[in-house]
């Protein structure tokens, strides 16, 4: 995609791409699914503490086109229920015609982000069937601690389902976003 940006009186050309730095078949990030997981890179949020620092890099990586994504869709159908992606909500026109892809395959999606709900682009909600919110703060911990900020949402019926990351006696009952 070709963006044209002003720029100190001038208008700038920029070349508007989405990089993945890992590809992976994951079964834990997204409860009850299989998923098929693309890793962002181009991070600007850099939360302190961030497990996935080398991410804040936007050129790592090989570019995600919608003929590639359609391409390995192709290629796991029948085998994967969700893609998740991690990352990319700071291109929003390009996610949301990824998310637009997986929709139309019959999958389920869903976005690992940093930022709050409010905070996202509103277009990109109608896409998504789960979204983890919140910044990383290590005192909080992450999706396994009692004591996050973090949110995973079904965004379906608003249901919180953290207590499924939870191990051992720890439980929230679901609550609504």
């Amino acid at each position: 995609m070709l963006c044209f940006l002003f720029f100190e009186s001038q208008y700038v050309a920029k070349i508007m791409t989405l990089r993945f730095t890992s590809e992976q078949i994951v079964w834990q990030e997204v409860p009850n699914e299989t998923s098929l997981a693309y890793f962002f890179s181009g991070c600007p949020l850099r939360c302190k503490g961030c497990h996935s620092a080398e991410m804040w890099k936007a050129k790592l990586g090989t570019e995600m086109t919608p003929g590639y994504l359609r391409k390995r869709l192709k290629q796991y159908r029948g085998l994967i229920t969700c893609v998740l992606f991690m990352g990319g909500e700071w291109q929003p026109e390009l996610l949301g015609e990824l998310l637009g892809i997986v929709r139309e395959a019959g999958l389920h999606a869903c976005l690992y982000t940093g930022l709050e709900k409010d905070e996202l682009t509103q277009d990109l909600l109608p896409y998504l069937t789960y979204l983890k919110t919140g910044r990383w703060m290590p005192e909080r911990g992450g999706l396994d601690s009692p004591n996050t900020n973090q949110r995973f949402i079904d965004l379906r019926d608003g249901t919180i389902l953290n207590d499924l990351f939870l191990s051992g006696e720890l439980k929230y009952d679901s609550i609504t976003a």
